[in-house]
């Protein structure tokens, strides 16, 4: 596919009622300091466009541009932001969409590394929150949203729905005081995987999460404590507890389509299986949440497009792997997310 072709097929016009059917990956060279430490890379937006794929999420963490301390959160330095203004045009030019995410925000990161001061509870880390995507709808103001989205935060926890919305609303305000037009997705409650009816008529959509069950998706994931306990996993999952296809569509899928009813667009912007779940079972699972997320009219993006949920350089064991272009390729798998 040529730039000039990928990049025409991308004109179409998001609205947060109801969200493109985006496929792609995310791409995490600003996912947390220490790792994946880098640019965003040209040739990673070539092969997502020559696959077919239109979507990367970019999982980003607040310290490349500013510091961890609260007396420096309202510190920004652009240097390292100029490579996400890169990938920004790299996907422009392939017809791919970019969604910006605060992975870490201040105040606030799923991972084990605490931040000093909470998002949820605490005006200071709130403020400096805003701030950052203040920032971000000035420095990207006039870029379409048919090319770029934000997603305000990474997974919140399992909080009430007020503190969530205290939260999430200061943020929209804050984009809306500098870009009234930016296209503005919020991760669900308890680590994405449940709606939030109060996002009704805050004019965003909701991005979900395709995770469940973890037994399958995060066996033997070493950051899961205890995932190394797992009995090997099986698709359907017959133990600890059952799980199908069945059972994905009525506590994963139909929750979200009643929000979506009501005005909230939905996306699945994280999914798929570690490297340790065995190669057929992860394949199986796969096919069944595509199939869900295909008959619900959803897009998606896997995580990751390499490394160990993704379709090159996975470190599987049980892979026969083809070489392409320097990496490892699961054939396999890219071909059943190409038809998904």
């Amino acid at each position: 596919m040529s730039t000039a072709a990928a990049a025409a097929r991308a004109l179409s016009d998001p609205s947060p009622a109801k969200l493109p059917r985006w496929r792609g990956f995310n791409l995490l060279e600003k996912f947390m300091t220490g790792h994946f430490k880098g640019r965003f890379l040209e040739s990673d937006f070539d092969v997502i466009a020559e696959w077919g794929f239109d979507f990367v999420r970019l999982p980003c963490s607040y310290w490349f541009w500013s510091k961890p301390e609260p007396d420096k959160w309202l510190e920004i330095d652009e240097g390292p932001i100029r490579d996400i203004d890169g990938a920004i045009e790299m996907g422009r030019a392939r017809g791919i969409h970019v969604n910006l995410n605060l992975h870490r925000a201040p105040g606030f990161c799923v991972s084990a590394v605490p931040e000093p001061l909470s998002l949820w509870d605490d005006e200071r880390a709130l403020e400096a929150c805003a701030h950052h995507w203040r920032f971000f709808a000035g420095r990207y103001k006039g870029i379409p949203s048919t090319q770029l989205s934000f997603n305000l935060l990474n997974e919140p926890p399992d909080i009430d729905e007020a503190r969530y919305l205290k939260v999430h609303t200061r943020l929209i305000a804050a984009i809306r005081e500098v870009d009234p037009d930016r296209l503005i997705i919020a991760d669900g409650l308890r680590w994405g995987n449940a709606p939030v009816a109060g996002l009704v008529g805050q004019r965003v959509g909701i991005s979900t999460r395709g995770y469940t069950p973890m037994q399958v998706s995060h066996y033997r994931a070493n950051w899961v404590k205890g995932s190394d306990a797992w009995p090997a996993p099986t698709w359907p999952l017959a133990a600890p507890e059952h799980w199908d296809k069945a059972r994905l569509r009525r506590e994963r899928i139909e929750p979200f389509k009643k929000l979506e009813a009501a005005g909230v667009g939905v996306h699945v912007g994280e999914w798929g299986a570690h490297q340790n779940t065995p190669h057929d079972v992860a394949l199986a699972w796969m096919a069944d949440c595509l199939d869900l997320w295909r008959d619900a009219g959803w897009g998606w993006a896997l995580w990751n497009l390499r490394g160990s949920f993704g379709v090159m350089d996975s470190g599987r064991s049980d892979v026969l792997y083809e070489a392409f272009r320097g990496h490892k390729l699961d054939r396999k798998m890219l071909e059943l997310i190409r038809s998904g």
